[in-house]
């Protein structure tokens, strides 16, 4: 579709959900009352800046079903996030939510190059969390044989792997990578699997991170991109050139502001994702709030696709390290330890205040113990990493390399920041 026309479609879906949203929602219906914004001011897509934004706060606020659009026997699914700081985020779809996100699933796991002829493995835990089952219905729409092995029983999955002859691996970056080091710790080869196409979201992996785990598991790792507020997996991802995520577009309409004035960035430039859903009935969002940090290219892809590409996430506004008027992402630590050969890929951050300043202690695995009895060594590489991290980051850090296999693995989210300011 030529960018003219898609914008035509991306008016005209914005017109309808910017009503729909006010008629349906008590919670729109009072944000556009209190802000004096009819709906019908939408005349063209700039116009989107009219519009209320809406937080993970709002969602919190509203739970459970506050923000639902329709009576709730019309939903037939409700996910929810993980609610580890509070009361979960909740979302519920109706049929046309399911049978829209099965087809924004199957249009980027055919990006990806999986079809019909392939096995995928998903190892996202199946249950309130939108990964597993949002891979699931898009993979069989395109006619591949899925295994819903669910998380954890990490050898299992391993033998199901070779046994089944599977062709994509669905998980997070970190469980690849870990099912990749275990996999060469049980004794098997690369040859052993038929694995070539990986399908990882559900967190930020760095370029570096992903060359380990095609390194570990001999296959093409792509990245996905979504979120359970706006869909769950679907709004983006990439295709075999690897160029950005592509956007589901018609669907998800994305903004990139400034996470602090909320003023629109120019093209190219690195700000918030801000996304409305265009067709979701169950739980519609205006200007959702991501708190996920991107760019977005509009130029045509290699591939043919037109729809605009957003860069792999930086870090999040929201998970953002401020260390002596520094900011600091976990990403960027990650781009300096994935490269070096004798600490493994497994790492800590904990952040600290002592008297009156922040401290950053890095806590990386070695993948030699024995250096540990080695001091002379022991202190180069500390000293390496720190000189390379202050490079990186404009800071100092404090480096802890500790004995291989202490760091725990994670087999959904990572959670390496622990704040103890």
């Amino acid at each position: 579709m030529s960018r003219k026309d898609l914008e035509a479609l991306q008016l005209e879906r914005l017109k309808r959900i910017a009503r729909y949203c006010y008629d349906n929602v008590k919670f729109y219906h009072d944000k556009f009352d209190a802000q004096g914004v009819n709906p019908d001011r939408i005349k063209t897509l700039s116009d989107i800046q009219y519009l209320p934004v809406t937080t993970k706060a709002d969602l919190r606020d509203n739970y459970p079903f506050g923000l639902f659009a329709v009576p709730r026997k019309k939903i037939v699914r409700i996910h929810a996030s993980s609610g580890t700081t509070g009361k979960p985020t909740v979302v519920g779809y109706t049929k046309n939510d399911l049978e829209m996100w099965s087809d924004v699933m199957a249009r980027l796991i055919t990006a990806a190059g999986v079809g019909d002829e392939d096995i995928a493995q998903i190892c996202f835990g199946y249950g309130l969390f939108t990964g597993a089952l949002g891979l699931h219905y898009g993979l069989e729409k395109v006619g591949a044989t899925v295994v819903p092995s669910s998380s954890g029983n990490s050898e299992k999955q391993i033998m199901l792997m070779k046994d089944f002859g599977t062709t994509t691996l669905i998980a997070t970056p970190t469980y690849a990578l870990y099912l990749g080091e275990l996999a060469h710790e049980l004794g098997y080869k690369l040859e052993d699997f038929k694995l070539r196409i990986g399908l990882f979201g559900s967190e930020a992996a760095s370029q570096e991170m992903r060359a380990k785990i095609e390194e570990k598991l001999g296959l093409f790792a792509t990245d996905n991109y979504g979120m359970s507020e706006l869909i769950g997996p679907g709004v983006s991802g990439e295709c075999e050139y690897r160029d950005g995520l592509h956007i589901s577009e018609d669907h998800f309409y994305p903004e990139v502001l400034d996470p602090k004035t909320l003023e629109p960035k120019k093209e190219g430039e690195v700000g918030e994702l801000v996304v409305t859903t265009l067709t979701k009935e169950g739980m519609p969002l205006l200007r959702y709030r991501t708190r996920d940090l991107t760019r977005i290219n509009y130029t045509p892809c290699r591939c043919g696709r037109t729809t605009a590409r957003m860069d792999k996430i930086m870090g999040r506004s929201d998970d953002m390290i401020k260390l002596k008027g520094v900011n600091v992402f976990p990403s960027q630590i990650e781009s300096v330890l994935m490269p070096m050969s004798q600490i493994s890929p497994h790492y800590m951050l904990y952040v600290r205040r002592e008297g009156y300043a922040d401290t950053l202690e890095v806590q990386v695995e070695l993948v030699d113990g024995s250096l540990l009895e080695r001091y002379s060594d022991l202190e180069k590489l500390q000293q390496t990493i720190r000189a390379k991290l202050r490079t990186v980051l404009g800071i100092d850090a404090k480096v802890t390399l500790v004995q291989p296999k202490t760091i725990e693995r994670f087999q959904g989210k990572a959670k390496r920041v622990v704040d103890l300011r």
